[in-house]
């Protein structure tokens, strides 16, 4: 048994942006033809989406990071490897989206120097829902390489994804496994350099140091935050 809830005033300005985005992208013209159609009073809808169309397009990659939490928290992913969860995870973010043209007027309004780091920001709290879902439990600096490293390969994997026209995105799930594996090559590479004596003796201060880097204690306190503080 399913229960139904009464869509947000936010979600009803979403839901009618998502009929116009493919026309007119993340804009305010999609927001001026959003609020007429969901019945939202303009005066609300600007206090929800402030900075109009990148608000509205932040929404929409929450939105995603939202379901893509649930459906991993009803996954059984027990019986995969640690690399196969990853993969699995980014997979079904990306299997999630409806729209494809949603997302490529966004990866457009990101890419401008103006929104770059609420972008860098999105993709980060993909990375970090991912990581949080298949139960990361680091503090120290493994919490900053890891969503860091996960966040390139992100990237990267909608980037060709945008482009893939290969039945079932067959092509991008192979882009994909390529990714995870180059990054699994690295860190193997890591943990062989901490086992070499002399590596060891040459690292031993540089370790030290990141041994005192924490994970943030404020759960804003992402990249795109000290981007912003430099804008």
């Amino acid at each position: 048994m399913t229960t139904e809830t009464t869509p947000t005033p936010a979600d009803r300005v979403l839901d009618a942006a998502l009929l116009h985005v493919p026309f007119d992208g993340w804009s305010e013209t999609t927001l001026r033809a959003a609020i007429a159609e969901s019945g939202v009073h303009e005066a609300l809808a600007r206090s929800l989406f402030p900075r109009g169309g990148v608000d509205l397009a932040l929404a929409y990659h929450r939105r995603g990071d939202a379901l893509m939490r649930e459906r991993l928290a009803a996954t059984d992913l027990a019986a995969l490897r640690y690399r196969d969860r990853i993969v699995t995870a980014v997979r079904l973010r990306l299997e999630l989206v409806e729209d494809k043209e949603a997302v490529r007027r966004g990866s457009t309004l990101f890419a401008l120097p103006i929104h770059t780091a609420d972008g860098a920001r999105a993709v980060w709290g993909t990375s970090d829902a991912i990581w949080s879902a298949l139960g990361d439990t680091s503090r120290d600096v493994n919490w900053y390489t890891k969503r860091a490293t996960l966040s390139a390969v992100y990237s990267a994997t909608v980037l060709f994804w945008l482009g893939d026209d290969s039945p079932g995105h067959q092509a991008t799930w192979e882009f994909l496994d390529r990714r995870i594996e180059n990054v699994m090559s690295i860190e193997k590479a890591k943990a062989a350099l901490r086992e070499n004596p002399v590596a060891k003796a040459l690292l031993a201060g540089p370790m030290k140091l990141m041994e005192k880097i924490r994970k943030p204690d404020i759960p804003d306190d992402l990249p795109g935050k000290m981007m912003d503080r430099f804008r």
